[in-house]
C-alpha cells in the first residue's frame, strides 16, 4: 500500500482550518518520503488498529485510514486540544470520521489497555517530551505483542545553515538546542531505546532533509524565533541579529539559500509474549536487520 499520493489531500481546501493546514502542507512536502517509509514499515493490513502519537492536524491519521480501511481503527492523540480539533474536522472533511478519530491525551498515559494496537508511530514528538522514556514505554505497552513500533525525529545537532556569519550561526543553532527544546537529540537516541527494550527486527534510516528557500525554513525552523528569543536571552547582541538576518537575506536573493538538518526513523517490532524490558532493566541488545 502507498499513501505518498495522499498528501495532497490534506484539510487545505477546509476554510476552517487554513492555518493548521498551510503548516502540515509544507511539512508534508519535505517529510513526505519518510512518512511513505514508516506507514510501510508499520505493516498495516486492512482492518488493522493503528495509533498516531503527536497527530497534529490529522494528516498522518487521515492517510493511515485510507490505508486500513473502513474496517479498522486510527486513534490519534495530542496534548495540544485545539489541534485535536481541527484533526477531527479533517478527518470529517476527507470523510473518514466513521473510522479515523483524535484524542486529548498525555504520551506517557495513553488511554487504551495494554497490547490494543497492531501498530504505533510517533513522528517529531519526543524531541517535546521531558520524559521520553516513559513516553516510549507506555507506547510500546498498548502495541500488541509481534505489533509494529515506528518512531521518527530530529537530531537538531545536525542543523546547519549556510551563512557567511558561521560564528553566530553556530551559536544560534547550540542556543536552539540547549534553551528551546526539551529533548533536541532524540532522533539519535531512538536507536538505544528500542534495543533496551529488546525489540526484534530493527531498522534505522537516517534522511537528511533540505531546505533552499529561506520562506520555508523560516516557517519550519523558526529561524527568526530562534533569533529574536537569543536576543532577548542575551546570547547575541542587536547588532550580531542585524547581520544575522542580513546574510540571510543576501544569499535568499542571489537564490544561493541552503540548509539542511537530519531526521532518524527507527521500526522495530514488539517480542511475542511480552518479553520485553521492563523500564530499568534492559534486555540484550538485538542485531539490526
Amino acid at each position: 500500500m502507498h499513501a505518498s499520493k495522499d498528501y495532497a489531500y490534506l484539510c487545505s481546501d477546509d476554510p476552517a482550518n487554513t492555518a493548521a493546514a498551510a503548516i502540515t502542507s509544507a511539512d508534508a512536502s519535505l517529510f513526505a518520503n519518510i512518512k511513505q517509509q514508516s506507514f510501510e514499515q508499520m505493516a498495516l493490513g486492512a482492518g488493522a488498529r493503528v495509533l498516531d502519537v503527536g497527530c497534529g492536524a490529522g494528516t498522518d491519521t487521515v492517510a493511515l485510514g485510507r490505508l486500513i480501511g473502513p474496517h479498522g481503527e486510527v486513534h490519534g492523540v495530542d496534548y495540544d486540544v485545539a489541534m485535536v480539533s481541527v484533526a477531527d474536522a479533517c478527518a470529517r472533511f476527507n470523510a473518514v470520521d466513521a473510522w479515523v478519530s483524535h484524542h486529548h491525551a498525555n504520551a506517557a498515559a495513553l488511554p487504551w489497555p495494554s497490547g490494543y494496537f497492531d501498530a504505533c508511530r510517533s513522528e517529531c514528538v519526543f524531541q517535546h517530551l521531558h520524559e521520553p522514556e516513559r513516553a516510549y514505554d507506555e507506547i510500546l505497552r498498548v502495541t500488541k505483542a509481534g505489533g509494529q513500533l515506528v518512531l521518527i525525529d530530529t537530531d537538531w545537532a545536525t542543523l546547519t545553515i549556510d551563512t557567511d556569519e558561521t560564528e553566530l550561526e553556530r551559536r544560534l543553532v547550540q542556543f536552539h538546542a540547549a534553551h528551546m527544546m526539551n529533548n533536541p537529540y532524540s532522533g539519535r537516541h531512538l536507536n538505544r531505546m528500542f534495543h533496551r527494550r529488546g525489540l526484534q527486527n530493527i531498522r534505522l534510516k537516517v534522511q537528511p532533509v533540505c531546505m533552499t528557500d529561506l520562506a520555508l525554513a523560516r516557517q519550519i525552523l523558526r529561524l527568526d524565533h530562534i533569533a529574536e528569543e537569543a536576543l532577548a536571552a542575551g546570547a547575541i547582541d542587536a547588532e550580531q541579529a542585524s547581520r544575522w538576518q542580513q546574510s540571510l537575506a543576501r544569499l535568499s536573493t542571489a537564490g544561493g539559500f541552503f540548509a539542511s538538518l537530519n531526521i532518524v526513523m527507527v521500526s522495530g517490532q514488539k517480542p511475542a509474549h511480552g518479553r520485553h524490558a521492563r523500564p530499568g532493566q534492559p534486555l540484550g541488545s538485538p542485531s539490526p536487520t
